[in-house]
């Protein structure tokens, strides 16, 4: 059996297993998670929500991705055929490959690479590209408006995203995201966590992730009052279900990768717990929580002030951090607080 693994089949068979592994379980967790997300909604609007189809309604989803499939693929007559379906298709495939490289648990990552946070960052500076290919090929005003919407807030949120990143990653001394989450196992449980020594930027990750993902209060790219669903306002059936599911799958990453960085990934919050996946799994559902909580409860920003938020604010204080990092690992205040790889912790 270990012969057959090394020849060339064998790793190929290991390597489409380890794919299926990861993007089946996501696809299923996908489809309950935006079950929960409309019913926080309905509960913050005082309303039932989805409570048809099957018990409690926990099958909503799935007759939702059924309909979707049955439904007839309407192409605009002047649309770029090629590049408006490979839009759709490159916004899914980029956020599920992106998923290689997360650790669930202690050796439980399907490619533990060194450099696994600047594969992340390369691969969702890519994610734009779907949406502008989209709004591009459909050949009209409203999805072209959107996408153009969508390039610039993504590319500006992707700054201070890649700022706040470069303060773990000073702390840790590693951008292997199995390595950040070693380095916040102190022994101190919650308190050892990357979000006590970074806690501001644990809320400008956070806001800058639903600015990245076009979750709301910063949805201006898809704002169904001024632009018509914008980008996606000439997708219908399949392609629009693609450009859904990518959009929830960029997000449960962005969940993710807040629980690696900050909240100690598969660590217990208890030293007298034993680690473990259960721990990851509860951490990104409380981080998919806050992101349906805030969809519920904020109003929509005018695209001015999304603007004037990540490029006035969030730039210069995600920059003042990681010079303030810099300067606290450098010297290893607080008997190394801010410098894991110092202390050795």
């Amino acid at each position: 059996m270990s012969f057959f693994t090394e020849t060339a089949v064998g790793i190929l068979l290991v390597i489409i297993g380890q794919c299926l592994l990861i993007l089946v379980p996501l696809l299923v967790l996908l489809a309950f998670l935006l079950y929960a997300d409309r019913k926080v909604w309905a509960a913050v609007q005082i309303r039932r929500g989805p409570n048809v189809v099957g018990p409690f309604g926990l099958l909503q989803s799935f007759a939702d991705f059924l309909k979707y499939l049955v439904k007839e693929v309407i192409v605009p007559a002047g649309a770029d055929r090629t590049v408006f379906f490979l839009a759709p298709l490159l916004s899914f495939a980029l956020p599920v490959v992106a998923w290689a490289v997360i650790p669930f648990n202690d050796g439980w990552v399907m490619s533990n690479i060194n450099v696994a946070i600047l594969y992340v960052f390369a691969i969702s500076s890519l994610e734009v590209y779907g949406v502008i290919m989209g709004g591009w090929a459909s050949n009209s005003k409203y999805p072209f408006l959107g996408s153009l919407r969508s390039a610039a807030q993504m590319i500006s949120y992707e700054v201070s995203i890649g700022l706040i990143i470069i303060g773990v990653i000073i702390s840790t001394g590693s951008m292997n995201l199995s390595a950040i989450v070693y380095a916040q196992e102190t022994g101190w449980g919650i308190l050892g966590w990357y979000w006590l020594p970074h806690f501001p930027m644990l809320f400008l990750f956070f806001i800058s992730a639903l600015a990245e993902t076009n979750r709301p209060p910063f949805d201006l790219p898809e704002a169904e009052s001024e632009l018509v669903a914008g980008y996606q306002v000439e997708y219908s059936s399949t392609p629009f279900l693609l450009f859904m599911i990518g959009e929830y799958v960029a997000m449960v990453l962005m969940c993710a990768l807040v629980s690696l960085l900050f909240l100690g990934g598969w660590l217990s919050p208890v030293p007298f717990l034993p680690d473990g996946f259960l721990w990851m799994f509860l951490k990104v559902l409380f981080c998919f929580f806050i992101f349906a909580l805030v969809k519920a409860v904020t109003p929509r920003y005018r695209y001015d002030q999304l603007m004037r938020l990540g490029w006035k604010v969030f730039l210069p204080l995600s920059l003042a951090w990681v010079v303030l990092i810099s300067f606290l690992a450098r010297f290893e205040v607080a008997d190394g607080f801010w410098a894991r790889w110092a202390v050795g912790l």
